[in-house]
């Protein structure tokens, strides 16, 4: 090995350059703090990016910032993203054509949540608590888990018979954040 590549492996190795593939895995990684911790997800651009560009456009406004976890259903999902907190808002973007894809819900998947209008997700979305595939090709599948599964598991249920999974005094979005700009 020579001098010049023997600086640029210990460049690298010293996490000086990142690669192109690294910059766009920090674009669409999504950091979503809780009282319990770190949720760290990752978007899927390709197979939902209308709906991963409309995430980041409101994540960047800081529009995700103490809002509720206002539906929770023990062993089903985790649902957040309503300004009024109560499953029926949204935000100032249009909604959002549906983009549904092969890409199952499985545990930790986030998918888009919408009226009985499949065109018509906005800013509510959902995690995945356990395995759901009576949702795939109903739901847009826009992101997925990659550490923090034992923080979404601690975010406060809705009592046993609650109407629509509505969660009483509800845990919420401390801070949500994309990677490429967290502090």
């Amino acid at each position: 090995m020579n001098r010049r590549h023997a600086v640029l492996a210990l460049a690298l190795a010293a996490g000086l350059g990142l690669s192109a593939p690294a910059r766009a895995a920090d674009a669409n990684t999504v950091y979503l703090d809780t009282k319990d911790g770190r949720i760290t997800i990752e978007l899927r651009p390709e197979i939902a990016p209308k709906h991963a560009q409309q995430l980041k456009t409101l994540i960047k406004r800081g529009f995700y910032d103490g809002l509720k976890f206002h539906r929770v259903i023990d062993g089903f999902m985790a649902q957040t993203g309503d300004p009024k907190g109560n499953g029926t808002g949204g935000s100032d973007l249009p909604n959002i054509p549906a983009e549904f894809s092969s890409a199952p819900f499985k545990r930790g998947t986030v998918g888009m949540a919408r009226s009985q209008d499949p065109n018509s997700a906005n800013s509510q979305f959902f995690i995945c608590l356990a395995d759901a595939p009576f949702l795939n090709n109903q739901y847009t599948v826009v992101g997925v888990v990659t550490s923090g599964m034992d923080v979404v598991d601690k975010i406060k249920k809705a009592a046993s018979g609650a109407p629509g999974g509505t969660v009483q005094n509800p845990d919420k979005i401390v801070k949500m954040q994309l990677a490429e700009g967290a502090k």
